[in-house]
């Protein structure tokens, strides 16, 4: 189930250091989730300079990146290991993409089990049992 989306601004990063990004931040969400890094799903959407502002200065005048994440993960995990996901990945942007950490905004998305689909198959059955053995830790 877990997915990361991140929103950059176009040409503020070489390719190289997009591909370390998503590395890097699926390597420190399978370590906060402690879940295998092969469930996770990273993804960056791009958007033109002229489309992105922050305090309604458009990026292609103020340059300083500002990055944008959504975390998705299924009900039950616990606040504490949410709210470590959201320091950690926005350590990650940090570091590899030299943001101020101030500018970085992220959110947790938490998604009901039963309408998350594996394989065609809502993860409330998929994975009852990690649901369950989660969901008792609390």
């Amino acid at each position: 189930m877990p997915v990361v989306e991140i929103h950059l601004v176009e040409g503020q990063q070489p390719p190289a250091r997009i591909e370390e990004l998503l590395r890097r931040v699926s390597e420190r969400y399978a370590a906060v989730l402690e879940s295998p890094i092969t469930r996770i799903r990273a993804f960056v959407t791009m958007h033109p300079p002229e489309l992105w502002s922050t305090g309604g200065v458009t990026a292609a005048v103020d340059g300083d990146p500002a990055p944008y994440f959504v975390a998705a993960v299924l009900e039950g995990r616990p606040a504490e290991q949410r709210q470590r996901l959201l320091a950690e990945i926005t350590d990650t942007l940090c570091e590899v993409l030299g943001a101020t950490r101030s500018r970085v905004r992220g959110r947790i998305a938490q998604v009901p089990p039963e309408d998350w689909g594996i394989g065609g198959v809502p993860a409330s059955s998929r994975r009852r049992e990690e649901i369950v053995a989660r969901s008792s830790r609390l």
